[in-house]
């Protein structure tokens, strides 16, 4: 079966220029060698004009074509002083067309900032952006409120947490992509016709084959352009009014939330750790304006997190050995609110319509069987006991809910509902909430299992763990995918929700890199340099998350579940609670409105009343109560179509005739520019230094986390002290009396404020009841470090300065050298005194002088010319094998081999 690989845009770069009349976007790939023309017409008033020729050009035909332009466009002939093509801007990808009440705008990404890299695949976040107005002055036909349209436009600001790539679709999961290219699609698509070869022959003399020459076939390869899922897409809208009228390269998806990535070493061994988040464009919005779901199953908050796990010693998309798991939060799926008129900060939940048949839950969790499979576990973090109901209204419709729709489903189907009061426990003394947390966990990893593009991995033989035989998924010859999600939900979905997430996606972690071949049981300890850098990407992760949805970061952490976090915490949560509470109550509403118009939910007209004029926006994201819908669902078969027959996997993954009809597929040539990942990562005809790569700089756990003292153990599995971290012990004095300090105040001061001593204003997810509660913990007082005398303070401080200037060199500088250490030394005096003296008598010969032995084994080695070492030709078949398991072309192994592999597995195993 040929090959499969991605199509990479072949739009990398733009520049747009204008006249009068046109704009013209010229786009060209990275190697600038393909270029494509798009004509934007400016005398227009209100109708958007576009024409793309759809042809490719070279670098002389578009500087011709851009010459001539320039001088058919100049007032007149000859005329040298003011050119009729003028350039605007330059940009790297198109945001999407907005008109409002006058004419069309376009989005333009103006700069961009690489985040995370997968497999050669590189992600970017946008850094800026330039919304220009297309008409001309002439043209234009103003009206007073566009100016307002525009500001509430730009208030969605795309500099934060919008990403998109080139070659990789961030739309979809990393087990979507990876299983896409494993289809067999010479079943699918039809012969090669003759067109299709003359554009074949073509691509062959437009690329380079180096063994054409030899009389060997060239290899086919298919080119995947898959379409994106279109709820995580945020300019899907904006880009509609053009999607069928341009070439598919100019159509650039992105995404919003977050995404970020670092590295892990272990002994060495490079290990990329990914975190994506994709927030849904269905009923999106802030806080208390977005709650529950609309008629057609969308609820508010919905973000699917995905962690990806790569050995990054090997970076082929399709050699590389990745590992992924998926999650999801949102919000409870039933029609609730809660009204906020009355500027109270714990509004009351109130069901807004009445839903005996679950049919809004039904329309969600038919989205998750068809994306995720099976089973979907839902984990209900909301209160079960209150004096006064509250967050309990919720779980006492959705369990029902949920049991309503499991009758209907196969028994091995069904949805599995677990509830935990998660506040409860953790005003608790007796109970530790991460331990609860942790079984959860490891029941919800074993029933769905995790996603590895790799079947060849015999970890689970060499080191038998039991739990590695339990797990769920469903094997397939090249792997094992996840069937089915975690659906988690509290009220607001954030505090609680990310800290039960953040123990779900430490389980997987450690099946993940057990797995992988890189720890010998699927078991992580905190305090250990993997967990803590785990940890710190997704408190960045919830940080995120939360801004965007209740406007401030997070108010309680893991660390606060684990009672270890500093004195000084509570009173960063009560700046977050108040931050929370002023954006919920008054900058929400606008924010609302910004994401209305953004998503296109809202589009302005003359004959509809304003944006800013609308009561609510009810109307704009539930359509039911706009016309009556045509074709009622069942409530008894309440799934779609074909789902069934397939489950546990899900069917957007199955290779059906309804989900061909998503993929395009055309053959290639393996050498073709546009499945060339390797030209997309390392830019051969770029000059770059290894100090500007994204994989030098990306956070590093032996650099941001490990211990800096001397016999230290570098594995990042072992656990740290809490003070024992990179950042702690190359800090100064300062830091490490602080550090030393909040230990002695954790250690005698009660345990840190849990959720009832926080401030009841902070958000749904943190706020008590007081009724029920005990004696709140009292706030411990600081302690001062004091010296009974100064002379008693300094010998203290002495063996410490020996201390640090023993960590960074390895040696102690305030000892005295050593007898031969002061004889090299002495040596090397008398030849830099011997080599300035201008006086020579005769031959000098430098062994009288000193002798010093050779340290260089090149026969010619000075500052003017080295003799490289000759290199035999075990050593040059050794590196090209390297080279080629790199490009997954493994050679043969012969009967050393074995004997060695059979000698190292004795030596380590038996």
């Amino acid at each position: 079966m040929p090959q499969s690989a991605s199509i990479i845009s072949g739009i990398q770069t733009m520049v747009l220029y204008e006249t009068r009349a046109r704009y013209f976007l010229v786009g060209t790939n990275q190697a600038q060698t393909k270029h494509r023309v798009l004509k934007i017409d400016r005398t227009e008033p209100k109708d958007l004009v576009i024409i793309d020729d759809k042809h490719v050009y070279n670098q002389e035909e578009v500087q011709e074509l851009l010459g001539r332009l320039d001088l058919g466009n100049r007032t007149k002939i000859g005329q040298k002083g003011s050119s009729g093509l003028s350039r605007a801007v330059t940009a790297y990808g198109i945001v999407g067309f907005v008109r409002f009440l006058e004419g069309y705008y376009i989005v333009l990404i103006t700069k961009l900032r690489k985040v995370a890299d997968i497999g050669g695949h590189s992600i970017y976040k946008i850094e800026d952006t330039s919304m220009i107005y297309i008409p001309n002055d002439s043209a234009r036909v103003t009206h007073p409120d566009e100016a307002r349209y525009v500001r509430i436009f730009q208030s969605v600001d795309l500099s934060s947490n919008f990403y998109f790539s080139y070659s990789y679709d961030l739309s979809h999961s990393l087990q979507y992509n990876l299983t896409l290219l494993q289809r067999p699609y010479e079943l699918w698509i039809p012969p090669v016709s003759s067109a299709e070869e003359e554009v074949q022959t073509q691509s062959k003399q437009d690329s380079f084959d180096i063994f054409e020459d030899e009389g060997m076939p060239t290899q086919v390869v298919y080119g995947i352009q898959n379409e994106p899922y279109y709820k995580y897409v945020w300019n899907g809208k904006l880009l509609e009014r053009i999607k069928d009228i341009v070439h598919q390269d100019w159509l650039m998806y992105i995404i919003y939330g977050f995404c970020g990535q670092s590295k892990l070493l272990i002994y060495g061994r490079p290990v990329h750790i990914t975190l994506i988040a994709r927030r849904s464009s269905k009923f999106a919005g802030t806080r208390f304006l977005k709650r529950g779901a609309n008629c057609e199953g969308d609820v508010a908050n919905e973000v699917e997190t995905e962690q990806i796990v790569h050995d990054a010693s090997v970076m082929s998309f399709t050699a590389g050995r990745y590992s992924s798991y998926v999650q999801v939060r949102g919000s409870v799926p039933l029609y609730w609110s809660q009204d906020i008129s009355t500027m109270m900060p714990k509004p009351p939940i109130r069901l807004d319509q009445a839903d005996p048949y679950a049919h809004v839950a039904a329309l969600h969790f038919d989205q998750m069987l068809q994306r995720f499979g099976s089973p979907i576990i839902i984990l209900n973090l909301v209160k079960k006991r209150e004096k006064r109901k509250h967050e309990k209204i919720l779980s006492e419709e959705l369990y029902p809910a949920v049991i309503n729709l499991n009758q209907f489903l196969p028994p091995e189907n069904c949805i599995d509902y677990i509830a935990w009061d998660m506040a409860r426990y953790t005003k608790s003394k007796l109970c530790n909430v991460l331990d609860r947390l942790s079984m959860i966990a490891e029941t919800v990893v074993k029933r769905t299992g995790f996603f590895i593009n790799r079947s060849d991995f015999y970890c689970h033989t060499l080191r038998p763990d039991d739990r590695w035989g339990d797990l769920g998924g469903h094997i397939t010859a090249s792997g094992r995918v996840q069937t089915g999600v975690l659906r988690t939900n509290c009220v607001d979905c954030l505090d609680r929700t990310n800290t039960a997430q953040f123990m779900v996606g430490k389980c997987a972690l450690a099946y993940q890199l057990y797995a992988l071949g890189m720890i010998d049981k699927p078991k992580l300890q905190f305090d250990t340099d993997c967990v803590r850098l785990f940890e710190e990407l997704y408190e960045d992760h919830g940080d995120t998350l939360s801004l965007q949805y209740g406007g401030s970061q997070l108010v309680h952490r893991v660390k606060t579940y684990r009672k270890i976090a500093p004195w000084t915490q509570h009173s960063k949560d009560i700046m977050q609670t108040l931050s929370r509470y002023y954006s919920n109550a008054f900058s929400d509403a606008d924010r609302q409105d910004a994401i209305n118009l953004f998503l296109q939910v809202y589009q302005p007209s003359e004959s509809k009343p304003h944006l800013w004029e609308l009561p609510t926006d009810f109307y704009l994201h539930q359509r039911n109560t706009m016309c009556l819908p045509q074709n009622r669902r069942s409530y008894t078969l309440w799934w779609s179509e074909g789902i069934l027959s397939y489950l546990p996997v899900a069917y957007d993954e199955v290779p059906c005739e309804d989900t061909m009809k998503r993929v395009k597929v055309k053959r290639v040539n393996r050498f073709d520019e546009s499945i060339d990942i390797y030209t997309e990562f390392f830019k051969p005809y770029e000059l770059t230094s290894f100090d500007d790569t994204f994989c030098t700089a990306m956070t590093n756990s032996a650099r941001e986390f490990m211990p800096k003292t001397l016999g230290v153990d570098p594995s990042p599995f072992t656990v740290r002290k809490p003070e024992e971290t990179g950042k702690s012990v190359l800090s100064n004095k300062s830091n490490k009396e602080e550090t030393l300090l909040q230990r002695k105040t954790a250690a005698s001061a009660p345990p840190p404020p849990s959720e009832e001593a926080i401030s009841s204003t902070s958000e749904d997810d943190s706020e008590e009841d007081r009724d029920d509660d005990g004696p709140v913990s009292q706030r411990s007082t600081p302690i001062k470090l004091l010296t009974e005398s100064g002379e008693s303070s300094r010998t203290q401080e002495e063996p410490q300065k020996q201390q640090s200037l023993k960590e960074p060199y390895g040696i102690n500088l305030a000892e005295f050298p050593a007898d031969d250490d002061l004889l090299i030394y002495e040596r090397f005096a008398h030849l830099g005194e011997s080599q300035h003296r201008m006086e020579r008598i005769g031959h000098i010969n430098l062994e009288n002088i000193v002798c010093l032995d050779p340290v260089s084994c090149f026969s010619e080695d000075s500052i003017y010319a080295v003799c490289p070492p000759q290199v035999d030709r075990t050593s040059r078949d050794q590196f090209e094998s390297h080279v080629m398991a790199a490009h997954g072309q493994m050679r043969v192994l012969c009967r050393e081999d074995m004997l060695t592999y059979r000698e190292y597995v004795k030596n380590r195993y038996m």
